[in-house]
């Protein structure tokens, strides 16, 4: 290998973990801190504070954070519509095939048109109607769990991986 070579693959090494690999571990860890925390606050208060879902908002959340999907309008208010129409669902239909499906469609389109479209909301019907939750459910784990994990995602951001959240845009209301 000549030193020209050495040279290119050091620096392509050291663009590498400048523009993937830190980037990346720094995503894992705050997912990390915020499940820890989520998890830690259920087994110490005994109430269920943490749902699948969870997990996959703090991809959003920490990995990008600029997305429109990760805002914490999204997170906060489309796991809060979706698992309030899961409780609805179940309270007049009950769980069955057509009622997960009926939850989730109606989930995705309520998401839709309140501007809350958050992704992994979307599963929040199947894990309401599956678990038989009942209105409380709303409190916690989701309200309590969403407005944890976008506190806790500001606060790392700010300082700790230095990438803006929230990302606050004017919406057109023409």
């Amino acid at each position: 290998m000549t030193t020209t070579d050495a040279t290119a693959s050091k620096g392509t090494t050291i663009d590498f973990c400048r523009t993937r690999a830190v980037p990346a571990l720094l995503s894992g860890i705050g997912g990390f801190v915020t499940i820890y925390v989520l998890s830690r606050l259920s087994a110490g208060l005994g109430v269920l504070m943490l749902v699948a879902p969870f997990g996959a908002s703090c991809v959003l959340v920490f990995a990008l954070p600029q997305s429109p999907l990760a805002q914490p309008r999204n997170v906060i208010g489309g796991h809060l519509i979706s698992s309030l129409i899961g409780v609805v669902v179940f309270a007049l239909l009950g769980a069955h095939p057509l009622t997960y499906a009926v939850a989730v469609g109606l989930a995705i389109s309520a998401m839709q048109i309140t501007g809350t479209l958050h992704p992994p909301a979307g599963a929040d019907p199947i894990v309401v109607l599956a678990a038989g939750a009942s209105w409380k459910f709303l409190l916690t784990p989701i309200l309590a769990g969403t407005v944890l994990i976008v506190l806790v995602a500001y606060g790392y951001h700010r300082f700790v991986s230095r990438r803006q959240y929230p990302i606050w845009q004017t919406r057109n209301h023409t």
